[in-house]
């Protein structure tokens, strides 16, 4: 079935002299098959330079592969491309398969699922819904500009939290403070994952890497704000830049800030290039850094991560500085296999032909941490579920502490929910 589209742009007076939008001939290709359920195409000027691709969706929960790595199993992605435009973005690959363009369409062509609350709702009805944890964050940010105009998080949020179902957000979104009271309040009925990503400290190289990404002050504010709202809150480090913010002096001044921010977790981990960010990248490296151009091709030689000694160096720098500012490191992050892995070193347990398929169902990633507990976010019982029973470690094995939505990395610990497994008479009962 294919759906036409409109091109609304601008305003015009309305029916009783109001203002309408005003449609005009569709762009070409927009109601292409790519885009499936496109209703119209739409610009305005409060959000100059970009555009709104308005699609009915057919489903909202995204199932994850089942022999995938990733400590969750179902995703929800409001959107697709990203307004934030970090040079970096490893869910640029993504917009192809929309027949986007990766760059600087991935940043302005916003497709929104105008419809997703009320398709999320009857999903989370059906009886065969198991109430698992859901993933928000996954692909690219919920709380990014769009959501501004749109406003589809709270109502994510209430249907899953009436439906009785764990989730977590992961953003580096100034929007999500909007929202905290609201996740503040259902963090009581259900388990609430909550993280932050604030990996660019320095304000020119900021502006230059993720322009339309809030300040990283705007974002340790986010930091603090939702830890006094007595919601926990991780931060992921990530990417560290080699020889642009892995000193000593960048690293402390960073885990420093959010330490004192009330942090309750940080995962650092170095820049993924993967192929579609990749080539983005290299671009910016040369035209802003010509000269590390050499140092980053021989780096990444062997693909997407960077070397292991790399990351081995990393890790070494970056473990000092997470006790001297009292941020303990996860202890899965620790494990080691075969006495060579370090925190910041990937798992490479997939080849490389199950990535395609596992980043088209994740949709890419984005970072994040922190937990809420049913009842209780601090003090002895935080460990423990609303039941007294201990909460059950989620771990997938060593290696999975990283980078969200990377099915050969690391996701950090902290940014999932504490759910309690089911006791043993629940499960027979069952």
């Amino acid at each position: 079935m294919r759906w036409d589209s409109q091109r609304v742009s601008g305003v015009a007076p309305g029916p009783h002299g109001g203002s309408g939008p005003v449609a005009t001939p569709s762009l070409p290709g927009l109601d292409a098959p790519a885009i499936r359920g496109l209703l119209r195409t739409v610009t305005t000027p409060e959000f100059a330079g970009m555009t709104f691709h308005e699609v009915m969706a057919r489903s909202a929960l995204n199932q994850v592969p089942v022999d995938s790595p990733m400590p969750f199993r179902w995703t929800v992605n409001p959107y697709r491309g990203c307004s934030h435009a970090c040079v970096y973005c490893f869910a640029r690959g993504t917009h192809s398969y929309l027949e986007l363009d990766t760059g600087t369409g991935f940043d302005s062509e916003i497709v929104v699922k105008t419809n997703l609350v009320e398709v999320l709702s009857r999903e989370l009805a059906r009886p065969s819904w198991n109430r698992e944890h859901v993933a928000m964050g996954t692909n690219t940010d919920p709380y990014q500009r769009a959501e501004g105009r749109y406003r589809l998080m709270p109502g994510v949020i209430r249907a899953l939290a009436v439906s009785g179902t764990p989730f977590s957000v992961l953003t580096k979104g100034g929007l999500l403070r909007r929202d905290l009271p609201l996740l503040q309040e259902v963090s009581a009925e259900v388990p609430v994952g909550l993280g932050l990503s604030i990996a660019i400290w320095d304000d020119a190289l900021h502006q230059s890497l993720e322009p339309g990404a809030p300040s990283p002050k705007a974002r340790l504010e986010v930091v603090r704000k939702a830890r006094e709202a007595g919601l926990p809150c991780g931060v992921f480090l990530a990417p560290v830049l080699p020889w642009l913010t892995d000193s000593d002096e960048r690293l402390d001044e960073a885990i420093g800030q959010l330490a004192r921010a009330g942090a309750t977790g940080v995962t650092v981990v170095p820049l993924h290039l993967r192929p579609g960010a990749r080539e983005w990248f290299f671009r910016w490296l040369q035209r802003e850094h010509p000269k590390l151009v050499r140092r980053y091709r021989e780096l990444y030689s062997g693909g997407s991560y960077a070397s292991k000694d790399y990351r081995r160096w990393l890790a070494a720098r970056v473990q000092p500085l997470l006790h001297r500012h009292s941020i303990v490191p996860s202890s899965s992050g620790a494990q080691e296999r075969g006495g060579n892995t370090t925190p910041l070193e990937p798992a490479d347990r997939l080849r490389d032909e199950r990535r395609e398929e596992i980043e088209g169902a994740l949709e890419g990633g984005q970072p994040g941490g922190g937990i809420r507990r049913i009842g209780s976010a601090t003090g002895p019982a935080a460990g423990r579920a609303a039941t007294g029973a201990p909460v059950a470690a989620r771990s997938r094995g060593p290696g999975l502490d990283g980078i969200p939505g990377d099915p050969e990395s690391r996701y950090p610990e902290g940014s999932l929910p504490q759910i309690a497994e089911p006791e043993r008479e629940q499960l027979r009962l069952l």
